[in-house]
């Protein structure tokens, strides 16, 4: 809870919310103050508790510019802080008995958020508008006025010619499209000027392919494939069906608005030296590049490479990375989770039981909440609704620490036709369910809510599951990144379940787990050490061994697709238990001793395998000299170079005879007569 001393204004708008005096001074502790309508004739009242400088809470948004206004006023804007309790717990048919959801949501909203970090897209407006047909060339028109504009035509028909040339009209069809608002790049083919002379249609000159072209905005009333993967996230990308003109109408009134500098949110923090991609040339992880719905990821060698322009942030990536390379900054995942353990904590401490959390995004799931407050029953007085950016944000890490803290029960908001992909959120709630069911927690706690329908949602969160809540709620904080919010969140639920289990198998992709070596075929070579993006394989530079750390496995299989001998295959699972053995040895050896001078060097599986690996099967190793030349192969660098000189064989050749001298011809002759 927030340790600064808080006043609280919570506020029944005009005796419709019924206020719980008691659970929220149970819950959130400092002074509470009590209104009835705290935005106009109890005004004075806030101005009253701004002026004593301590921080404020306000249980109110829909005046919260009001209260913004008055607060900077008084330059106090920064110390007061607004939470919605009116549509989100007082306007339902529980509202009586939702005092502990009103105090932990007027605690949870005066936990600080970081400032949120944004890129610079600069537009000129130069525009291009791509058609087929008269469509295109009257929606130029319109907008010539405000963008710089060029009409690109594929395959027309026949297009009567304009009167007077306000902006070019060309031929050409679009085969390659990348870039953003601001800067997007494109590729035509078939691209040809039109003929002055046109008399009754434009007729175009001779064609060429591969022209290219760079524009601000693209505006695409083709009626065809769009240009880029997941275009409606495309900032300066503008599409509309030719065929519906409210559409375009529509598509018209936000082109001629898109000139000038515009602050978009870096949504994805993104650390290089922590990404589990690739090493020498081998490819180890790619959750983030299969889960990209936008194209914005691209490998760039060991690592990814994140553009942010383009980044419309889902942030599947940020949820899927295993070693936090990626994490979601709209907030971090950190300051989201202490948030929730907020929420949950003074939810318990005002008296609340079994709580379920509601994930929701801003734009859908918080109208959602409104409609079903102002024209159904309202959310139960057991859930807890929380505004992310974008329910795709949420990881497994995030759910681990909901019930670590003391949840009950948990449900993702989303429409009925996401606009992003939710491939990747379903497998992390199997994941966390897996791992639930296996802890004694409950089965099927974590649910996906698809509406758009309030009605659908209340019978949704009726018949959501409430599971065995843990009696000993934890209380962590991190703030060592994803991975380490990751690996806690788990260790906490574990340490927090009902029935704490041993090993729990997961799917493939889950982001921890063992590895299966086949020691007996593995020959120390250690070229997995090497490979591992993470030390969850070691060495020791003493003697040949080969050490798992399994908590600090991700699962990449960098080291899986490096090992030479094929002896190493994933085995995803939570095993808290491997977690807290730590590093364990999976193999050792003495180090191997020359057999001249004794000085040991490499390992005996590694040089026995190598001697099998080529007796009879390389021309070097093979006939009347096989067995001495492969016994070279037992002896140290020194010793090796000193066997093959005083031995007098040519490792790199095949046998030859020796030169003969003079002397040698003389004896073979004999005694003269």
């Amino acid at each position: 809870m927030p340790t600064a001393p808080r006043t609280i204004l919570a506020c029944s708008c005009e005796g419709t919310v019924p206020l719980d005096g008691g659970a929220i001074r149970r819950g959130c502790g400092g002074e509470v103050q009590e209104a009835e309508q705290l935005c106009r004739r109890e005004l004075d009242r806030f101005r009253a508790a701004l002026a004593t400088g301590q921080p404020l809470t306000v249980s109110c948004t829909q005046e919260a510019p009001l209260f913004t206004e008055v607060a900077e006023e008084a330059g106090g804007a920064d110390r007061v802080a607004f939470a919605n309790i009116r549509e989100a717990a007082g306007w339902s048919v529980e509202g009586a008995g939702a005092g502990p959801k009103m105090a932990a949501l007027l605690a949870a909203a005066a936990e600080p958020m970081p400032p949120v970090s944004t890129v610079a897209l600069e537009s000129e407006g130069v525009a291009l508008v791509y058609g087929r047909d008269e469509v295109a060339i009257e929606a130029a028109r319109r907008l010539a006025d405000h963008l710089d504009i060029t009409v690109l035509l594929t395959r027309p028909g026949e297009i009567a010619p304009p009167r007077a040339t306000e902006f070019p009209v060309l031929k050409g069809t679009i085969v390659g499209a990348r870039g953003h608002l601001g800067a997007f790049q494109l590729r035509i083919d078939d691209y040809a000027l039109p003929a002055p002379s046109s008399r009754s249609c434009l007729v175009f000159g001779a064609a060429r392919d591969g022209a290219q072209s760079t524009c601000d905005l693209v505006i695409d009333l083709s009626g065809g494939t769009p240009l880029f993967p997941a275009h409606e996230l495309r900032g300066g990308y503008l599409r509309a069906d030719p065929r519906d003109p409210v559409a375009v109408e529509r598509l018209i009134g936000e082109a001629a608005h898109l000139v000038g500098t515009f602050d978009k949110p870096r949504f994805i923090a993104f650390e290089a030296g922590l990404c589990a991609h690739s090493r020498s040339r081998i490819t180890g992880c790619t959750r983030c590049l299969d889960l990209c719905p936008t194209g914005a990821i691209a490998p760039a060698g060991d690592h990814v490479a994140i553009d942010p322009q383009v980044c419309a942030g889902c942030g599947s990536c940020a949820a899927a990375c295993p070693t936090g390379a990626a994490s979601y900054a709209l907030p971090p995942a950190d300051a989201l989770v202490r948030r929730l353990r907020t929420l949950l904590q003074t939810y318990r401490a005002a008296g609340g039981r079994d709580a379920v959390l509601l994930l929701h995004d801003g734009d859908h799931g918080a109208a959602l909440i409104d409609a079903l407050a102002r024209f159904g029953d309202g959310l139960p007085a057991h859930v807890l609704p929380v505004q992310v950016n974008e329910v795709t944000q949420i990881g497994p890490e995030i759910i681990a620490a909901l019930f670590a803290y003391g949840a009950a029960g948990a449900a993702l908001l989303t429409r009925a036709q996401p606009k992003h992909d939710l491939a990747s959120t379903r497998r992390h709630l199997d994941l966390a369910n897996a791992v639930l069911a296996a802890y004694g927690y409950g089965d099927g706690l974590v649910s996906l809510v698809e509406t758009d329908d309030p009605d659908a949602l209340a019978h949704a969160l009726a018949a959501a599951p409430r599971g065995q809540a843990t009696e000993r709620p934890a209380s962590f904080l991190v703030s060592s990144g994803k991975r380490g919010l990751l690996e806690v969140a788990f260790r906490e639920l574990h340490r927090a379940a009902p029935t704490p289990a041993g090993s729990v198998p997961l799917a493939a992709g889950a982001p921890f787990g063992g590895l299966a070596i086949d020691t007996g075929g593995c020959t120390l070579c250690l070229s997995c050490v090497g490979a591992c993006p993470t030390h969850a394989l070691s060495d020791d530079p003493d003697r040949p061994l080969l050490a798992f750390d399994e908590s600090l496995c991700v699962q990449c299989g960098l080291c899986a697709a490096t090992c030479p001998e094929d002896v190493i295959s994933l085995a995803p699972r939570l095993d808290i238990p491997a977690w807290e053995a730590g590093r364990q040895v999976v193999k050792s050896e003495e180090p191997f001793p020359c057999t001249r001078c004794g000085k040991p060097f490499g390992t005996r599986s590694a040089i026995e395998r190598v001697q099998a690996t080529l007796r009879d099967r390389h021309w070097m190793f093979a006939g009347p000299q096989a067995e001495a030349r492969l016994a070279v192969l037992a002896l140290c660098e020194d010793c090796r170079v000193g066997a093959v000189v005083e031995d007098g064989f040519d490792p790199h050749l095949p046998e030859r005879p020796l030169p003969r001298t003079t002397e040698d011809h003389l004896k073979a002759r004999g005694p003269l007569a």
